[in-house]
């Protein structure tokens, strides 16, 4: 997912103890280039050892892989896709009551590099610990570093927006350059320099954030929800509670898998499907939800299911579309060799080349764009073409004979669908959402993410022994009926939109 067009995740509010004046890095304030650095080189670590992944699970010993099948490797892509998600729940709690924002974005990316130095030694046990330990270190990063953007700026600054733009070019910086760098170096000296490049890379990240602490300001560190101590005391017991729950729960996956990685994988999936599910559930439930307030949260669910749906087939850049480019696509282009590696750098490319024009347009359009729910319409509708474009390419090119622009159309069409629904996606959560469950309903727009990948590892699997065409045409008819039903409730969801406007200004005005 190019976060670039992802929402602001929620975090800290704004304001800063730094000068007013500074203006040290493109008229932004110094702390601002620590945290473009330290997201470039993250983001470089993190799309490089996805480029790769699924590459390196399916390959043979001989190879420096793994050697799984291809469907337990792409259903291990889209469980550790889930995993990060997921384990982003953490990284908001440990900055929310633990440790504040800075040490948990620390301690992550220490984390995160440990688990790519496992990566790169040769060795079976010290890779899956690697791919745990990466999943780990980005759930605690990765809803911090954007936190602390919004830290440097009062909630008045006009330079803000600006901010987080420059912000958001380092994670296309980031992700654009790493599948090339990475895919050359995976081609040229095997997987295990690929995963020495990721770790570098993180490494680097870890320089620029250490030296550029002090710019920062003091408030990155402030724990705004601290624990109490009879809290902290029974943290220890809900940690290990968790833990032994999950492994009853992988246990109990052997009732219908034979091996313990496919248990594991059910086991995720099955929490990363019902945590989402609790979360509405609790919020339906609670007395502090207003009945309207029920009405608006109803109004979300089929929004946040198209979502969940557009997430489960857009994530696959790094599952089937990566087996697509390794063994349909040709592998030469007008006398130039093509890395499948390198299809993963076009998703960041086209964001670029192609926000500004969908800016320009819903401006320009101004009072006749899209509703919120019809560019939710959009984004999915488009997403279930791409599948069946997918589907048409699968079934028609055999071998590597795959002209480059079909996967390549793919990726650009998947990225206009993310222009779509990505932007808007957390602003009707903060809308619909019932205010006692800011926070968590905020945390439930990137569970629908986790939710998506985790279907999309059941149906791969579900799948095994049919053809890759038939995965993709039911992917595709499941979410062409969804945005068909979207589409048929957008006055409704509209009028509902309207009314939590109304509801909420009412209760704004009441407050003063």
């Amino acid at each position: 997912m190019s976060a670039s067009t992802q929402p602001r995740p929620p975090g800290p509010p704004a304001g800063t103890d730094a000068a007013p004046g500074d203006r040290a890095f493109f008229g932004h304030p110094k702390g601002l280039s620590t945290l473009f650095f330290v997201e470039l080189w993250e983001r470089f670590s993190y799309y490089g050892m996805r480029a790769i992944l699924l590459f390196f699970l399916t390959a043979t010993a001989a190879d420096g892989g793994l050697g799984i099948d291809e469907t337990t490797g792409a259903a291990v892509v889209a469980i550790y896709g889930a995993s990060v998600y997921l384990l982003s729940i953490i990284g908001g709690f440990t900055a929310d009551r633990l440790f504040g924002a800075r040490l948990s974005t620390l301690y992550g990316a220490v984390v995160i590099m440990a688990g790519h130095l496992c990566l790169a030694v040769p060795a079976t046990a010290t890779a899956w610990v690697g791919i745990a330990l990466v999943a780990l270190g980005t759930g605690l990063l990765k809803p911090n570093v954007s936190a602390m953007v919004g830290t440097l700026y009062k909630p008045e600054d006009p330079r803000r927006d600006g901010g987080f733009s420059i912000f958001y070019m380092s994670i296309n910086i980031g992700s654009f350059f790493s599948p090339l760098v990475v895919g050359a170096l995976r081609e040229a000296y095997g997987f295990h320099a690929g995963f020495s490049a990721a770790a570098v890379g993180m490494a680097i990240a870890i320089v620029f954030f250490v030296v550029g602490r002090k710019a920062l300001g003091r408030r990155v560190d402030d724990v705004p929800n601290p624990l109490r101590p009879d809290e902290r005391r029974q943290l220890g017991l809900v940690v290990v509670a968790i833990l032994v729950a999950f492994a009853v729960l992988v246990v109990l996956a052997g009732l219908w898998r034979d091996t313990v990685l496919d248990q594991v994988i059910d086991a995720i999936s099955i929490v990363a499907v019902l945590t989402p599910v609790a979360y509405f559930t609790m919020m339906f439930r609670s007395p502090k939800v207003e009945r309207e307030e029920k009405s608006h949260l109803l109004a979300y669910l089929p929004l946040w299911i198209g979502a969940m749906l557009f997430w489960m087939i857009f994530e696959q850049a790094a599952g089937k579309m990566a087996l697509f480019a390794q063994n349909n696509t040709v592998k030469e282009t007008a006398g130039v060799g093509v890395n499948p590696e390198w299809f993963q750098s076009i998703n960041p490319l086209a964001i670029v080349l192609l926000a500004p024009v969908f800016g320009w347009i819903w401006t320009r359009r101004a009072g006749r764009s899209p509703s919120t729910p019809m560019k939710f319409v959009l984004g999915v509708t488009i997403i279930g073409l791409s599948a069946l474009v997918m589907s048409w390419a699968f079934a028609t090119f055999q071998g590597n004979t795959a002209p480059v622009y079909i996967l390549g159309g793919v990726f650009v069409m998947q990225t206009v669908a993310e222009l779509c629904l990505s932007p808007v996606g957390l602003s009707a959560t903060t809308r619909l959402a019932p205010r006692a469950f800011a926070s968590q309903a905020m945390a439930l727009w990137f569970l629908g993410t986790a939710a998506g990948q985790a279907i999309a590892a059941q149906l791969i699997q579900a799948f095994a022994g049919l053809s890759d065409a038939t995965y993709y045409l039911v992917n595709a008819v499941i979410t062409l009926v969804v945005a068909g039903v979207l589409f048929a409730l957008v006055p409704w969801i509209r009028r509902r939109m309207a009314s939590a406007e109304v509801h909420t200004g009412a209760v704004t005005t009441s407050a003063h």
